[in-house]
């Protein structure tokens, strides 16, 4: 005679179990899979993109596919500080960039670059560069709207910002709740 092997019953409780640990895991990957690949987030810290973004605002970030663009707020990693820094870019690859310090205005491409509702001027004279300048391929020139407060491409700390330390385009602001939503209109 042939012996039947013990059968392993299931309760109802262990399938439960077995069922919520499949999902907090197929959870857990697809968060880490969006937050790696397709958005991040970021921190605002210090007073370089006031008014538009002020200390401690918490972003989401787009990454996946992202093409930089004139404009653009974005996080990129900075060696020369040592953290994440968030900007906006001012030119890219092959624009020219002037700066007039005596009349605080910025110039790519020989067009006044402005950005609606930033009224403050750009007054640091101890820049890294000879202006006008043109930006190297794969690289980009980033500003803070607070240009008194900002230190991004015009200082030896930060200089022009490589296409793959750019983390992604800030686009929705997250916290503080009541100013939650997109930051372009």
């Amino acid at each position: 005679m042939a012996e039947k092997t013990p059968s392993l019953k299931k309760t109802p409780f262990v399938d439960d179990v077995l069922d919520w640990l499949k999902t907090i895991c197929k959870t857990f990957v697809l968060v880490i899979f969006v937050f790696t690949f397709i958005a991040r987030t970021a921190r605002v810290e210090g007073r370089s993109m006031e008014p538009t973004l002020i200390q401690n605002d918490f972003l989401i970030l787009w990454s996946l596919g992202y093409k930089p663009a004139q404009g653009d707020i974005v996080a990129c990693n900075c060696e020369g500080l040592g953290k994440v820094i968030i900007k906006r870019i001012v030119a890219t690859e092959g624009q020219e960039v002037n700066i007039d310090f005596q009349a605080g205005n910025v110039y790519v491409d020989g067009e006044l670059f402005t950005v609606p509702g930033i009224s403050n001027v750009t007054t640091d004279p101890e820049s890294r560069f000879n202006y006008p300048l043109t930006v190297p391929k794969g690289c980009y020139f980033v500003m803070g709207d607070n240009r008194q407060a900002s230190t991004d491409s015009r200082s030896a700390y930060v200089g022009f910002v490589s296409r793959d330390d750019i983390l992604g385009k800030a686009m929705i602001r997250l916290f503080p709740f009541e100013k939650f939503g997109s930051l372009y209109k």
